[in-house]
């Protein structure tokens, strides 16, 4: 059971007895409360998670359910640029720079923390001249003198406080190398998915390309007719308006691209005189993803998330803190001491020596106004707080990984009927287009084909775009990325940290 770490006792030697007999005492009463239970609270555990993911599983691929099939997922692309762009992003980029620096942080405060375990030693020198007046008689004595030594104390962590303290400090610095891996792995997703998103801006480019240069063809044609008496006036106007449309459509969806050209710029700290050659090599294919089965069980997907890992991390640095607020509400003990080398001169006389004392000191927490306990309410709603925290973001994460599965199925399924539809639309606009070219259709007829083949072409295209994001959301989801042996960044402020 606890101890009680009430101020009395242990302070006050036993009646006749001595120095030594009351530091023994004190000792002694240090060791009795040491043996109280001063635990801190649990590790938070994962909450209840179903049985098996609810949403239907890709079961093509390869590779098999693990983590193994997940790390550098994007070289199993097969595009070799995504490649390139996701190792430039990574040397390159300044929040990865920080979290690597937040990692030496954590480091040096986990070594701060564990050098309480250890005595410490101060050195130090002293010399002074002293002249004083000296009476009756008038006259005065110079005096000389020094002293150089080693000072020595040594707080014994009889309840904890270090202890906690370490393992506070020690969770957080695995935690600060998890959040890298976490940022790693979002870093490599948003990479590849604006990556996918240019591609498939740039096919998106090419319908519309291809929509203003027949909507150009069908108004010349249709003006033409016009000036014959074989069309109306409205209809030249009509064929005019779509034309112009399908040109604002294509500077859009052009100027789009560029916008994307920029951000991956950025993303990948390459200049755009470097990027734009590398991006025409092989432009308007969109990257197709290497698939992988993913097994039915959540826990064994979740327990590999670098996020997940880190607070996980942090509720055990808070519980540990918790530990420390409790142990520092009792009495503590150190040991001191020190020896030093003295001498005086004065009036032709000199003297010197070696001067050492050594002893305990016990200290007893008598009245503070409430803080120390105040400090162990502050810690434990922090740990409550870290614990929800945790918790809240497994549930998070889980729905995460549903909801990737939800959309990867949707897209998958969906794409076969809109390469189906693409086709017949594109098909019945070209025979109105033949129709109307010999003059036998109406326009009307024909702007509506187009629309609907435009449509379809465009969709189509999106549709492939949102099935190959799903894969990278799903990869992201499964902790895809978290690899053991990172890359080297551009700064030794930014070296990488070891996997915990």
């Amino acid at each position: 059971m606890p101890c009680d770490p009430g101020p009395a006792g242990g302070a006050e030697a036993a009646p006749g007895k001595g120095p030594a007999a009351a530091t023994a005492l004190a000792v002694a009463f240090c060791a009795t409360l040491a043996g109280c239970a001063l635990t801190a609270p649990g590790p938070a555990a994962a909450p209840a998670l179903p049985a098996a993911w609810q949403a239907p599983l890709p079961a093509t691929g390869a590779h098999g359910a693990d983590a193994a099939a997940l790390a550098q997922w994007w070289a199993r692309f097969d595009d070799p640029l995504l490649v390139r762009l996701v190792d430039a992003a990574q040397r390159g980029n300044g929040d990865l720079a920080q979290a690597a620096a937040r990692i030496e942080q954590a480091r040096a405060t986990l070594r701060a923390a564990g050098s309480r375990n250890w005595p410490e030693f101060d050195g130090g020198a002293r010399a002074e001249r002293v002249r004083t007046e000296v009476g009756p008689l008038p006259g005065t004595v110079v005096a000389t003198s020094s002293r150089a030594g080693v000072d020595a104390l040594w707080e014994i962590d009889l309840f904890g406080v270090t202890r906690n303290t370490v393992r506070a400090a020690k969770a957080r610095s695995e935690g600060a190398q998890l959040a890298w891996h976490d940022l790693r792995v979002s870093l490599a997703a948003e990479v590849a998915a604006t990556y996918v998103s240019l591609r498939a801006c740039e096919a998106l480019v090419d319908v519309y390309a291809q929509d203003a240069q027949s909507q150009q063809r069908t108004a010349e044609l249709t003006l033409t007719k016009a000036r014959a008496g074989l069309e109306s006036a409205a209809n030249g106007a009509l064929a005019r308006a779509s034309a112009a449309d399908a040109s604002t459509r294509l500077i859009g969806q052009q100027a789009e691209c560029e916008v994307i050209v920029n951000t991956l710029s950025v993303l990948t700290t390459l200049p755009q005189s470097e990027l734009r050659p590398q991006l025409a090599v092989r432009s308007r294919q969109l990257p197709q993803p290497a698939q992988f089965q993913v097994s039915a069980v959540p826990a064994q997907w979740l327990a590999q998330r670098p996020d997940l890992a880190a607070l996980e991390r942090e509720v055990l640095a808070a519980a540990a803190e918790v530990g420390a607020a409790r142990a520092d509400r009792y009495p503590s003990i150190s040991l001191g001491g020190s020896i030093a080398l003295a001498t005086a001169r004065a009036g032709g006389a000199s003297a010197s020596g070696v001067n050492w004392t050594v002893g305990p000191t016990l200290t007893v927490p008598l009245f503070d106004a409430g803080r120390r306990a105040a400090e162990v309410d502050g810690a434990q709603a922090r740990y409550a707080e870290a614990r929800a925290r945790y918790e809240q973001r497994v549930r998070a994460a889980a729905a995460e990984v549903e909801q990737a599965l939800l959309r990867l199925d949707a897209a998958t399924r969906r794409e076969a009927d809109a390469r189906t539809a693409a086709e017949g639309f594109g098909q019945y606009f070209a025979a109105q287009q033949a129709l109307f070219a010999v003059g036998v259709g109406s326009l009307l007829d024909l702007e509506q084909a187009r629309r609907n083949a435009l449509l379809a072409a465009a969709g189509l295209v999106n549709l492939q775009r949102e099935r190959v994001a799903a894969w990278i959301t799903l990869y992201k989801s499964l902790g895809g990325g978290w690899s053991a042996t990172p890359p080297v960044l551009a700064s030794a402020a930014s070296t990488p940290p070891d996997k915990p």
